[in-house]
């Protein structure tokens, strides 16, 4: 009867010890599953961020189009402006010397009136 009461026991203890590994497997069960929701969602919030950040990469890259097709018409309109300011230097010289020339004109044919005077 005391080995049937000794294995009794031992059968207890081993029950016991199952039950005490069964609740901490179930701790680290449900910890686990916490940090896997945890995880889950923070993976969510990572993608919703990639996609944000996707879509103003997007937008970036679009404003930057503009940018540089607005930068290439700035570049045209100054070669043009360039050559409108050589043309009308060059014009500007001309017209300075026909005046400069004019005037000779002038003081020479004022002379030969006060001459004639």
């Amino acid at each position: 009867m005391s080995k049937l009461e000794d294995e009794l026991k031992e059968i207890r203890n081993q029950a016991e010890d199952a039950d005490k590994k069964y609740d901490e497997v179930q701790k680290k069960l449900f910890q686990v599953e916490g940090d896997l929701e945890r995880a889950e969602e923070r993976a969510e919030t990572g993608e919703i961020k990639a996609m944000e950040l996707e879509e103003e990469l997007m937008v970036v890259a679009n404003n930057l189009k503009s940018l540089e097709v607005s930068e290439e018409k700035a570049n045209q309109r100054e070669n043009s402006y360039k050559e409108q300011i050589k043309t009308l230097t060059v014009k500007l010289k001309q017209a300075e010397a026909r005046a400069e020339f004019a005037e000779k004109s002038v003081q020479k044919l004022q002379n030969e009136v006060d001459r004639l005077e």
